[in-house]
């Protein structure tokens, strides 16, 4: 397979990892900074490494080879795991608005049921936030 600049950029992100576990001499900004250029990538590798050019192409052709297929895959995989959060997600959702339409409707009928009980609950529970928040705004 013939490297070329379409295969490199569109897996970028996986052979920039690979290459820079291959040879760490090649710091991440210089692979930045050759990245889509076939040439200049091969150029930089034979001159931070002293490897030949031959073999500086077949790896990153190995590379684009099977990369293809291992991002695809992984891509796949990303987009079954995203639905499956997704529908769990919208299920709570679902259940959370439930349990809270519940709440409030009990806690509606409690204050028809006994206003000046639920009045006084609410001023007490007032009456101690105020008094904690005092007392917290003045040991600063």
């Amino acid at each position: 397979m013939k490297l070329n600049q379409q295969t490199l950029e569109g897996n970028w992100n996986e052979i920039k990892g690979k290459l820079h576990e291959r040879w760490g001499a090649v710091t991440q900004d210089e692979l930045q900074r050759a990245r889509g250029n076939v040439d200049q990538l091969v150029g930089l590798i034979q001159k931070k490494t002293g490897e030949a050019r031959a073999s500086v192409e077949q790896y990153l052709s190995e590379l684009t080879a099977g990369g293809g297929a291992s991002v695809s895959k992984v891509a796949e995989a990303v987009r079954g795991y995203a639905s499956t959060a997704a529908e769990s997600m919208e299920d709570y959702g679902s259940r959370a608005a439930d349990v809270v339409r519940g709440g409030y409707a009990q806690t509606e009928r409690m204050v028809q049921q006994r206003p000046m009980e639920s009045l006084a609950v609410g001023f007490g529970a007032g009456l101690i936030t105020g008094v904690i928040i005092g007392l917290v705004m003045r040991s600063r």
